[in-house]
């Protein structure tokens, strides 16, 4: 008898093995083709109608921006700078209604080349002649703005400029038609290929749902056949297993037999109870000690007893600049409701970049990044993000600050900085027998708390070191400050404002980073009237700049006052 239940299940499991196996072929051709049409309605269709849209937008917008320059010039006196600007937004919106069009003929011509699928690729090619006659028709419209009503408003022939744009009016009404035409004829052909796209898709799912029928049936028959006993003990583990899942951890099955089912049902309860107690570990430490190193010293304990180890990681130090004026008539409870509200503000950038906070200083806070909470390649960007990110949260907490204070006027101005420095720490736990923390040490550290502070002295709000700038250099905008040698170092260092993320500084602050790299340059070989000149362009600039005045000044002092033949360009910081 054991022998023929063994070759039923035996059998039973080959038949629902090859099943599955034939099922998951059928499903994965199914899926691989429903998959491809969708890969082409969000790749090609729906951007190429989008493309069109856009191009009848772009073209409405400089029709309107023609007529805009008409009147602009037809005014008295002429509205020059108001022509200019429309002259910008025509010149603009052409190119893209161009650059638009180019992007629709371009996709249309990879589903044209693919002639598989569901879709009408005749359509598709009527529909792509559409809009090849659009382009052909372009330069003859261009002729007419370029050849005759720019012209004529330029020589002040308001009479021809008339002109040219009443001849203009049936043009564009026509190259509009034409394009709307395109567009709803690509919507069209659009929701058709999504159509066709969800009827296969049903059909995948209903072939899948009859495969799952199917095995489930067999399943309930040789679950019977083996042990009716075992169902329902397994099912219990099994609902109270998703409900753990869930995070339901006070989740207990009840043990109803001494098999293995029962010391299974045993070894469940005891590991949802311990579940249970490092959940408790983590929702109370979590508060204290950053989420990722409580989980790391609840899973591996051995860590706790660890040695410290050698690490380049990044290191941050940001500081509240006008705390002592904030705290003067203030409680000690609304004081401290400000700074819990300033340190929940200006610690979600750094969580929210994969920082790990080292601990709060009264009003600071230092962090680090580095292996293993982020990859080594990208911790001097992350904690770069992390200040911008910063900066721009400050002004969110200063609107917040009548209400925090309790006060409308009077307000104290403040404001941050931030130091960060890359390079070699001592990580682990460190502390006394008792009582330990994770944390870093070393020469970094005290950089980067260095440099946080020279941010008084050049009135700036982001300093970090050489070595966080070259890593950092593809993800931001940084500029050179000075070569500096602070207390407790032997070696100068050179030190950079971080200006914002790539790409997203304003054209002033990039002149201003090329005059004071000429100012720099100059105050290093000791020229001192070219240095002059460099910083104040800088200042002319970005006028207030704080690196550029500090450097004014500077300037100033050693010429009056010129260094030996030995002067280096370092400047010897004498504060901490």
């Amino acid at each position: 008898m054991r022998a023929n239940i063994r070759a039923k299940i035996f059998a039973t499991a080959l038949g629902l093995l090859l099943l599955m196996q034939v099922a998951s072929f059928i499903n994965t051709r199914l899926a691989r083709d429903v998959g491809k049409q969708l890969e082409h309605v969000s790749h090609e269709y729906l951007p190429a109608y989008g493309a069109i849209a856009s191009a009848d937008a772009d073209s409405l917008e400089a029709g309107l921006a023609l007529r805009r320059l008409y009147l602009a010039y037809s005014s008295q006196p002429p509205d020059l700078d108001a022509a200019k600007r429309y002259r910008a937004v025509l010149a603009e919106k052409s190119e893209a209604f161009e650059r638009d069009l180019a992007d629709a003929r371009a996709r249309l011509g990879r589903r044209i080349g693919d002639a598989t699928g569901f879709e009408d690729i005749v359509a598709l090619a009527r529909l792509d002649e559409r809009i090849a006659v659009i382009i052909h028709d372009i330069p003859k419209y261009k002729s007419v703005v370029t050849g005759r009503f720019l012209p004529a408003l330029e020589s002040g022939d308001l009479d021809a400029a008339r002109a040219a744009l009443a001849s203009l009016d049936p043009l564009r009404t026509e190259l509009n038609e034409r394009l709307d035409a395109a567009r709803q004829e690509m919507l069209r052909l659009a929701g058709f290929a999504a159509e066709q796209t969800e009827k296969e898709q049903n059909q995948v799912l209903l072939i899948s749902s009859a495969v799952t029928f199917v095995a489930l049936l067999l399943g309930l028959i040789v679950a019977a056949v083996i042990s009716s006993g075992m169902v329902a003990p397994l099912r219990r583990l099994l609902s109270a297993t998703q409900e753990v899942e869930k995070g339901s951890l006070d989740t207990v099955v009840p043990v109803t037999s001494r098999d293995e089912i029962g010391r299974l049902t045993q070894a469940f309860n005891r590991m949802v109870e311990e579940l249970r107690v490092k959940a408790r570990i983590r929702d109370t430490f979590g508060k204290y000690i950053d989420p990722r190193i409580v989980q790391g010293l609840i899973e591996r304990p051995e860590l706790a007893a660890a040695a410290g180890e050698r690490r380049t990681m990044t290191i941050f130090f940001c500081d509240m600049k006008g705390f002592t004026p904030l705290s003067e008539g203030l409680t000690p409870t609304a004081l401290v409701n400000v700074i819990n509200a300033y340190l929940t503000e200006m610690s979600t950038p750094i969580r929210e970049q994969s920082g790990i906070i080292d601990k709060y200083i009264g009003d600071a806070i230092m962090a680090f990044w580095g292996m293993p909470f982020t990859a080594e390649q990208d911790q001097a960007k992350l904690a770069c993000f992390a200040a911008v990110d910063q900066l721009e949260r400050l002004g969110a907490f200063r609107a917040r600050l009548p209400e925090l204070m309790g006060i409308k006027r009077g307000l104290p101005q403040v404001d941050m900085r931030v130091g960060i420095a890359t390079g070699e720490v001592v990580v682990g736990n460190i502390g006394s027998d008792v009582t330990k923390s994770y944390t870093v040490m070393g020469d970094t550290v005290n950089f980067a708390s260095r440099i946080e502070g020279a941010n008084k002295q050049y009135g700036t709000h982001v300093l970090i070191s050489e070595a966080t700038a070259e890593m950092a250099a593809r993800a931001v905008e940084t500029r050179e400050i000075d070569s500096i040698l602070v207390v407790g170092k032997s070696e100068p260092q050179r030190i950079f404002e971080l200006l914002g993320r790539k790409g997203a500084i304003a054209d002033p602050q990039a002149r201003l980073g090329a005059r004071y790299a000429e100012g720099l340059a100059a105050y290093r070989r000791q020229d001192w009237s070219a240095a002059e000149a460099a910083f104040g362009a800088a200042l002319e600039t970005v006028p207030g700049d704080g690196p550029s005045t500090v450097m004014l000044k500077r300037v100033a002092a050693l010429r009056a006052d010129p260094p030996g033949p030995g002067w280096d360009g370092v400047w010897r910081m004498s504060e901490k």
